[in-house]
């Protein structure tokens, strides 16, 4: 069992970002397509609240991940809010949409779950595949800078109604030969006066500045527009340089 078997914890720990990503994703499709973008699509959408909320907001979407439990919950999700979106239980290293989209994207670290260079291309590849000659890849994950500490923790506590979910992140090792670390996550959820504690470990692949140059390299379907940090300041794009860590990357299908 992993965390991702748990959508509902999954999503309430991570509800605070949704508008505000999807605030970005709508800007930057504005401000990097050469056409208005309708149609979006998210490889490795979890349980899908980006998904949800775009298609409130009008935009024909599509969803992909290989958890059916997110999946299901994604349906359930939609069916509640009355929205529609293709739901597709595929690999994001190894799929092909049915039709071309306008603007695809990934906001929050799922990319580092493909653990080396080649599934990493391949996804890549497979996303430029999907996208219209202009339509962009909205792609945001951690870079590790060179002076980085191998080890560090993070936590923070979200509630909906009488849930609440605390999430403690910590890196139990890096390898930085290998180009992976390895991170725990424990989540502690709290219903009133019940208690449920979970925990998940699993490995990451890490990325310099640098490093991911080059693999964009090899995928000369995609060039790099601009980059952005977690913030999400639309206006102000940033130098992809050694001081980055939440990156965002906007990538255009040449």
């Amino acid at each position: 069992m992993t965390w991702y078997d748990y959508p509902h914890y999954y999503d309430i720990a991570f509800q605070s970002e949704t508008r505000l990503e999807a605030d970005f994703i709508e800007a930057a499709c504005r401000k990097y397509c050469p056409f208005r973008a309708r149609n979006l699509f998210e490889p490795a959408c979890g349980t899908g609240r980006l998904v949800a909320e775009l298609a409130s907001r009008g935009y024909r979407m599509t969803g992909l991940d290989l958890s059916e439990p997110s999946l299901a919950y994604l349906r359930r999700r939609l069916a509640r809010r009355r929205v529609r979106a293709r739901v597709v239980r595929a690999d994001m290293a190894d799929f092909r949409l049915p039709e071309p989209v306008d603007a695809a994207y990934n906001t929050f670290d799922s990319f580092r779950h493909l653990l080396s260079e080649d599934a990493a291309r391949q996804h890549l590849e497979c996303v430029a595949a999907s996208l219209r000659s202009g339509g962009i890849y909205v792609l945001g994950f951690h870079l590790l800078p060179p002076d980085a500490a191998d080890e560090c923790i993070e936590r923070w506590t979200e509630r909906r109604g009488r849930t609440q979910v605390t999430v403690t992140l910590r890196v139990l090792a890096t390898d930085r030969r290998r180009r992976i670390e390895t991170l725990r996550v424990s989540l502690l959820v709290r219903r009133g006066q019940q208690a449920t504690r979970l925990r998940d470990e699993f490995p990451l692949r890490m990325y310099t500045a640098g490093q991911f140059r080059r693999l964009l390299a090899r995928v000369p379907a995609l060039e790099l527009c601009d980059v952005y940090d977690f913030w999400y300041e639309i206006d102000h794009p940033l130098r992809l340089d050694n001081e980055l860590s939440d990156t965002v990357f906007i990538l255009r299908k040449r």
